[in-house]
C-alpha cells in the first residue's frame, strides 16, 4: 500500500505530509555541520547509503532542536523528581525521515526496522481534526450533557461550589485552529503560544473551546468551566504534534490540563487512532503526566463502519501497546485519560466509529453537542448544535476535570495529581455505565454530583454520637451511651452556648438528668457535620424506650421532634432547641433509654420501619451514623494563635518480620485548612510503588518529603512494606484559618494490617490546652 499524500484524498494533508519516525536503541551524538545519513555510515549505525539506492531522495533529520533537547532534559529532571515511577525517554534517539511523494512509505519503515540500531519505526501522518459531522442546525435550547446523570455530566451540580465552575484552573488546548475572539469566548483572553492557526480547523477548535469554556454571560452557550483562570492554545500547524506539546509544558504546571485535540493513521492505513499510539507521542505525554499535568486525549474516529479496538491493535513491530491487560508485557501506559463517544440518548451506546478496548478510560457525547462555531473566515457569531466525535466527548471530559480540579484545589487545598484525576473519573462507583446491552468497553461518562459526593464528601454529613469520641464512622464500640441526647428538667434559654461547640461540655456524658415526674421535661440533641457543605433544616426525633439488650421499633415510643435551620460543616457541635415531653406522655418511674434519629432531604435518617429487617437492624446501629452508636487514644493539642500546628508521632513495623501495613488519615476541619504529612523519604519510597501522592514536595537537605491530605474524610496509603521493628518519624502539619481557630477539631491516624486495625492517634485541636487522657 502506498500511503496518501495527496491533499485531493487527505485535504489537510498539504501542511502534514507524511514521514517516518525513527526511533534508535541509543542516542546518538551527530554534528549539524554535516550529512546526517553520512554520519550514520560513517558510524556504523546504519547502511544509509543502501538505504537510498533503494529510496532515492530521502532526508533524515533530528525530531528536536539542541534547544529543545535542552528544555526537554530541564522538564525531566523535574518529572523524575516530581514521579519516581517515571523512566525518562531518550529524545536524542528520534528522528524524522523525509520522502519524495512516490515512494511507499510501508516499505521504507520496513527497510528501516530491519537495521539492528532501531527499537522502533512508524508512519507519522496526521488524521483530520477528530470530528464525523458538524451542521448548521439551530442552536438548540438547552446543552443537554450539562445535565444530571443519566443525561450528562451534571455540570450545573458542580457549579453550586467553589471551584465547580473551574475557577483558578488552567487549560492548554493541542490542535490546529480557533477563532479565539468569537463572541462567547474573547473575554476568556485565550492566548496562541505556539504554531499558526489553520483557518480550515477554525470551526474545530472554537467547538472545544465553547464546550469547555463558552463564558457565563447572556450570550449563545455557557461552558462546562465557565469560570476558567486561563486559556492557551498550540497549534501544530505548521510544526509537528510533539513540538506543540513541548512548548505547552513551558505554561503547565502541576494539575493544569492539555488537551490533545489530535488523531493519527496507524500503520499507514486508514484506520484512526489516539496519538500516543506512535513512540514519540507517548513520550511526551508521558512527560507531561510524569510533571503532574492532566491529559486528556481523544481516542480517534473511525468510519461510520469501522472502529478501532485497542485491545486488538499492534505496532508494525507486533506489540500491542494500547492493550491494558494485567498480562501483556507491551502495554505501557502515558497516564493519560483516553477518551470515546458514545450517544446522547440514554442509554448511552458507542457511536459506531468510535474507538474501544480496556485502554478507553471515559466516553461522553459524541452528537447533538451544543456549542459554538466558527468558519474559515473567523465568523465570531455562529452556534452549532451538531457537534460531534471524540473532539466533542473529549471536550466534556476535559471540562470535567476543570470542575473536580477546581473543587479539589478550593476544598482540599491542593490539586488532583494524573493518576488520580484519571482514577476519579473513570471510577464506576462515580459515573455513568454504557448501555446493558453495549458490549465493547468504553469507560464511563463521569456524574459530577455523584464525584463530589462521594468522592469528595461535598454534600453534609450529619451524624448523632454513640458514644464520646464517635467520629461517625461504623465501629464495634457502644451503642447506648450518647453524650448528644440532653434530658434537663428546666429550659435552658441557650442551649447552643450551654450544650454546643466552645461550651467545655462537648464530651461530657453526664448532662442528663433525672426525669422529674408531673412536670414537662425538656430534651435537647446534639448534631455533628462531617461534610464539606452546611446541613440545612435537620430533623432530630427522639423515642423513649424500656432498657433491652434489643431496642427494636417495637419498644419505641416517640417523644417528639426538632428541626436545626442549620448544622455548620467543620465538625462543629450543634444543639437544637428543646422538645418539649409534655407531663402527660411520661412514663411510670424506672429505668429507660432514648433513641434519636437525626437526618435532611440529602442525608436522610432511616425511617423505624427499617429496622425490623434483622440485617437492617444491625446495619443500621453500627454503620448508620444518623442513629445513635470505639476506644481511642486521646491527644490534645493547641492549634496555636499562628502558623501551622505540628503533631509529631511515629509509625512502627511489626516486631517480628516486615508486614504491609496501611496507614489511614482523617480529619473533620473546617473549610480551607489544609493538612500535610512530613515523612522520611525512605518512607515515601517504600510507599510510591502502591500509592499515588498527588502534588508531593521534597526537601533533599533534610530527606523529607511532604504529602499532602485532605482535610475533610480519609486519606489511605495501603499495603506500606514496613521492615520489622522499623521505627519512622513523622509529622502533620495542620493549618486551621484564624477565625475557626476557636473551635474544637479531631484528627485521627490508624495502622492498619489486613483490615483490622492495630494502632491508632487521635488529637483534638482546641484554643486551650487540656489534660491529656489515656483510655
Amino acid at each position: 500500500m502506498n500511503v496518501q499524500r495527496d491533499s485531493k484524498e487527505h485535504p489537510q494533508a498539504n501542511y502534514d505530509i507524511p514521514k517516518v519516525v525513527v526511533r534508535f536503541r541509543t542516542g546518538f551524538q551527530f554534528s549539524n555541520h554535516s550529512d546526517l545519513g553520512e554520519q550514520l555510515e560513517k558510524a556504523g549505525i546504519a547502511p544509509w547509503k543502501k538505504l537510498l539506492s533503494e529510496f532515492p531522495g530521502l532526508t533524515i533529520r533530528p525530531a528536536f532542536s539542541p534547544e529543545q533537547i535542552n528544555e526537554l532534559k530541564r522538564l525531566t529532571l523535574i518529572a523524575i523528581e516530581s514521579d519516581p515511577t517515571y523512566v525518562p525517554a531518550d529524545f536524542q534517539s528520534f528522528f524524522y525521515i523525509a520522502a519524495p511523494p512516490a515512494d511507499d512509505l510501508i516499505q521504507l519503515v520496513q527497510a528501516v526496522l530491519k537495521w539492528r540500531s532501531v527499537s522502533e519505526a512508524y508512519i507519522d501522518q496526521a488524521g483530520p481534526d477528530p470530528v464525523v459531522d458538524e451542521t448548521n442546525d439551530p442552536m438548540a435550547a438547552f446543552q443537554g450533557y450539562l445535565e444530571p446523570a443519566p443525561d450528562g455530566i451534571d455540570a450545573k451540580y458542580a457549579w453550586k461550589f467553589t471551584g465547580g465552575d473551574g475557577a483558578g484552573q488552567n487549560i492548554i488546548d493541542m490542535e490546529r485552529g480557533w477563532t479565539l475572539n468569537h463572541e462567547d469566548l474573547i473575554d476568556q483572553g485565550a492566548t496562541l503560544k505556539h504554531g499558526t492557526i489553520n483557518d480550515d480547523s477554525r470551526r474545530h477548535g472554537t467547538a472545544v473551546l465553547g464546550v469547555i469554556c463558552a463564558v457565563d454571560n447572556s450570550i449563545g452557550c455557557v461552558g462546562i468551566a465557565p469560570k476558567i483562570k486561563s486559556v492557551i492554545v498550540v497549534s501544530y500547524h505548521g510544526s509537528t504534534r510533539v513540538e506543540a506539546i513541548t512548548a505547552a509544558l513551558i505554561f503547565l504546571t502541576f494539575g493544569d490540563l492539555l488537551l490533545c485535540e489530535a488523531q493519527v493513521y496507524l500503520n499507514g492505513t486508514d484506520l484512526l487512532g489516539p496519538i500516543e499510539a506512535y513512540d514519540l507521542e507517548y513520550e511526551v505525554i508521558r512527560l507531561a503526566t510524569a510533571l503532574g499535568v492532566i491529559v486528556v486525549e481523544a481516542g480517534g474516529n473511525g468510519t461510520e463502519t469501522t472502529a478501532l479496538d485497542l485491545d486488538n491493535y499492534k505496532t508494525a513491530t507486533g506489540r500491542a501497546i494500547l492493550n491494558r491487560d494485567a498480562t501483556n508485557p507491551d502495554f505501557r501506559d502515558s497516564g493519560a485519560i483516553i477518551v470515546s463517544a458514545a450517544t446522547s440518548a440514554t442509554p448511552h451506546t458507542r457511536l459506531n466509529y468510535a474507538p474501544h478496548g480496556k485502554r478507553i478510560d471515559c466516553y461522553a457525547w459524541g452528537e447533538n453537542i451544543q456549542t459554538l462555531k466558527s468558519d474559515p473566515a473567523g465568523a465570531i457569531d455562529k452556534y452549532t448544535s451538531g457537534f460531534s466525535g471524540t473532539s466533542g466527548a473529549s471536550a466534556i471530559i476535559a471540562g470535567a476535570v476543570l470542575a473536580v480540579q477546581g473543587y479539589a484545589s478550593a476544598h482540599l487545598g491542593f490539586p488532583m495529581s494524573p493518576k488520580q484525576m484519571r482514577a476519579i473519573l473513570s471510577d464506576g462507583a462515580t459515573g455513568t455505565s454504557p448501555s446493558a446491552s453495549e458490549t465493547t468497553k468504553i469507560g464511563v461518562m463521569p456524574n459530577l454530583r455523584k464525584i463530589l459526593d462521594e468522592s469528595f464528601n461535598a454534600v453534609p454529613d450529619v451524624y448523632i454520637r454513640d458514644f464520646v469520641g464517635d467520629v461517625g464512622d461504623s465501629h464495634s464500640g457502644a451503642i447506648s451511651a450518647s453524650p448528644d441526647i440532653i434530658l434537663r428538667k428546666a429550659e435552658v434559654i441557650d442551649s447552643q452556648t450551654a450544650f454546643g461547640a466552645g461550651s467545655g461540655t462537648e464530651n461530657d456524658d453526664t448532662l442528663g438528668s433525672t426525669v422529674e415526674i408531673g412536670q414537662d421535661n425538656f430534651i435537647y440533641v446534639r448534631l455533628l457535620n462531617r461534610g464539606a457543605t452546611n446541613a440545612n433544616n435537620v430533623t432530630a426525633t427522639v423515642y423513649w424506650s424500656p432498657v433491652a439488650t434489643l431496642v427494636t421499633p417495637d419498644l419505641w415510643t416517640l417523644v417528639g421532634s426538632t428541626i436545626l435551620s442549620t448544622v455548620l460543616t467543620g465538625n462543629l457541635l450543634t444543639s437544637s432547641d428543646a422538645i418539649v415531653w409534655d407531663k402527660n406522655s411520661l412514663p411510670a418511674t424506672g429505668h429507660y433509654c432514648f433513641v434519636g434519629l437525626v437526618g435532611s432531604t440529602v442525608d436522610p435518617a432511616p425511617n423505624p420501619a427499617d429496622f425490623e429487617n434483622w440485617d437492617n437492624f444491625r446495619r443500621f446501629i453500627r454503620e448508620n451514623n444518623n442513629v445513635t452508636w470505639r476506644n481511642f487514644n486521646v491527644i490534645d493539642s493547641d492549634p496555636g494563635d499562628a502558623g501551622p500546628t505540628l503533631l509529631k508521632f511515629l509509625a512502627i513495623g511489626a516486631p517480628d518480620k516486615a508486614r504491609p501495613m496501611t496507614l489511614e488519615f482523617s480529619s473533620t476541619l473546617p473549610a480551607e485548612s489544609r493538612i500535610g504529612v512530613e515523612m522520611p523519604l525512605a518512607l515515601r519510597d517504600l510507599m510510591i510503588a502502591n500509592n499515588d501522592f498527588g502534588q508531593t514536595f521534597l526537601d533533599h537537605k533534610t530527606d523529607v518529603a511532604v504529602v499532602p491530605i485532605n482535610p475533610h474524610v480519609r486519606t489511605r496509603f495501603e499495603a506500606i512494606p514496613f521492615p520489622a521493628r522499623s521505627r519512622f518519624g513523622l509529622r502533620l502539619r495542620v493549618q486551621i484559618p484564624e477565625p475557626h481557630r476557636v473551635n474544637a477539631y479531631r484528627i485521627v491516624v490508624r495502622q492498619i494490617w489486613e483490615g483490622e486495625e492495630v494502632g491508632r492517634i487521635t488529637w483534638q485541636l482546641q484554643s486551650k490546652k487540656i489534660a491529656v487522657k489515656y483510655v
